[in-house]
C-alpha cells in the first residue's frame, strides 16, 4: 500500500526527521512511503491533491492549506493523517505581528478536524489539538533521530579553550540575538570561549567570538562532536512550548551537556544536573557554562547520560515501529482501537528522571492526551 507524504520539501528538517526516517518501518509492514513536496502553483497543486486518491494513506505535514484545497485533498484521500511539530495555529515568537491569527487558527482547526488522525510532536501540542478534535484522534509522536549517526565529543579542552555550539535554521537564528545578554555574561565568566554556529547565516553578536560553520547534512554530526557544550535558548511563550527539541537531541546524541532555559521541551529533555543545566538568567548561564568549561570529566559524564536518554526515549529505532503501527491502523480503519502491547502499544510514559537516564528501561509509545 502506498503512503503519500505531502511535505514542504525533501530536504526540510521536518520531512527528514519526522517522515523519511520512518520509511524502513513502514516498508516492513508493506507500506511504501513516497514523500513529495507540495506544488507551489495553484494548477499544479490541484492536480497533485486530486492524485492523492492513488494512495492508501496521505500524510499532510505542517501545511495550512486554503480551505478549498483542504476540501479537495479530503475528498481525494482514503485516509488522512496530519503531522504537527509546531504551534501552527499562531504566528511564531519572532513575528512583528501579534501571535493570534484568525486565518491560521481557522485553517488549523479545519485541517485537524478533517484528518482521520493527528500526530503531534509533544504533549503541549497534543493538548492543543485535542481541544479541537478530541483526544481519541491525537497521538504524541516526538521528533527523534538516529544517535548512531553521531560521534561522541572528546571533551579534551578546558577553560577558555572549551567550545560552545548552537545549530539551527536561519529562521531561528534570531534566538541568539534574544539571548545576547546570556552569551555576554558567559563570555565575561569564561574569557576566550568561542561559540560555534552551525547555520547558513552568521549572527551579529559582540560576544563571544563566533566560529561559523555552514550547515550541511554530511558535516553537522562531526561539527557538533567537535564542540563541548550545547546551548539552547527559547522565548517563554506558547510558540516555544510547541517546539519539539531537535536541537537539544542533536547535542545529546553527540555527547554534549546542554545549557538551556527552562521552557517547553527543554524541561523534558534536559535533566538538570544530570544531562546539563537549566537556567533562566544571564548569571545562571554564566555559572553553568563556567562549571562545565572547567571540568571535562563532568562534561563527559553528562554527555554520556544525555546520549543514553536519546537512545531510550527519542531514537528512530525506538519510535519508527510506533509510527508504522499508527499509519497501519489508520490505513485499515483501526485507529483508536487498543494495540496488542509491547513496543507498539500507545501507553503514556512517565517523564524522564535522573535514575531513568542512568538505568535505561523499555518505554512504550505514548497515548493520546486526555
Amino acid at each position: 500500500m502506498k503512503v503519500l507524504a505531502l511535505v514542504e520539501g525533501p530536504d526540510h528538517v521536518c520531512c527528514r526527521y519526522r517522515i523519511e526516517a520512518f520509511g524502513w518501518a513502514l516498508h516492513e509492514r508493506g507500506l511504501l512511503l513516497e514523500a513529495v513536496p507540495l506544488a507551489r502553483g495553484v494548477a499544479k497543486r490541484l492536480v497533485q491533491l486530486r492524485a492523492a486518491r492513488r494512495a492508501g494513506v496521505v500524510i499532510l505535514q505542517r501545511k495550512l492549506l486554503p480551505l478549498w484545497q483542504l476540501a479537495v485533498l479530503r475528498r481525494a484521500s482514503r485516509r488522512l493523517v496530519y503531522d504537527v511539530d509546531d504551534l501552527l495555529l499562531a504566528r511564531d515568537s519572532y513575528s512583528k505581528k501579534r501571535p493570534e491569527s484568525w486565518s491560521r487558527l481557522t485553517r488549523f482547526w479545519a485541517t485537524a478536524y478533517a484528518a482521520d488522525a493527528v500526530t503531534a510532536g509533544n504533549d503541549y501540542l497534543v493538548g492543543r489539538v485535542a481541544d479541537y478534535v478530541g483526544p481519541e484522534r491525537v497521538r504524541r509522536m516526538p521528533t527523534c533521530l538516529d544517535p548512531t549517526r553521531y560521534g561522541l565529543a572528546g571533551h579534551d579542552r578546558s577553560g577558555g579553550q572549551a567550545k560552545l555550539v548552537w545549530i539551527g535554521q536561519s529562521s531561528t537564528l534570531v534566538s541568539l540575538d534574544r539571548a545576547a545578554g546570556h552569551l555576554q555574561a558567559v563570555a565575561r565568566r569564561v574569557p576566550g570561549v568561542a561559540l560555534r554556529v552551525i547555520c547558513d547565516r552568521v549572527p551579529a553578536l559582540s560576544a563571544p567570538t563566533i566560529e561559523p560553520r555552514r550547515w550541511a547534512s554530511h558535516t553537522e554530526a562531526a561539527d557538533l562532536a567537535g564542540a563541548d557544550i550545547g546551548l539552547n535558548w527559547l522565548p517563554d511563550d506558547d510558540w516555544s512550548r510547541g517546539k519539539c527539541g531537535l536541537r537539544v537531541l542533536q547535542y545529546m546524541a553527540a555527547g554534549l551537556p546542554v545549557v538551556a532555559n527552562p521552557v517547553g521541551m527543554n524541561c523534558e529533555m534536559v535533566v538538570d544536573g544530570r544531562t546539563g543545566f537549566l537556567a533562566s538568567s544571564p548569571e545562571g548561564w554564566a555559572e553553568a557554562v563556567g562549571r562545565l568549561a572547567a571540568d571535562p570529566a563532568l562534561r563527559r559524564r553528562m554527555g554520556a547520560e544525555g546520549r543514553r536518554l536519546v537512545e531510550r526515549r527519542f531514537s528512530v529505532e525506538r519510535w519508527a515501529p510506533c509510527f508504522a503501527e499508527l499509519v497501519d491502523q489508520v490505513a485499515h480503519g483501526r485507529f483508536g482501537e487498543p494495540a496488542t502491547g509491547g513496543s507498539e502499544s500507545f501507553a503514556r510514559p512517565e517523564p524522564a528522571t535522573p535514575s531513568e537516564t542512568a538505568q535505561p528501561v523499555a518505554e512504550q509509545c505514548p497515548s493520546s492526551a486526555g
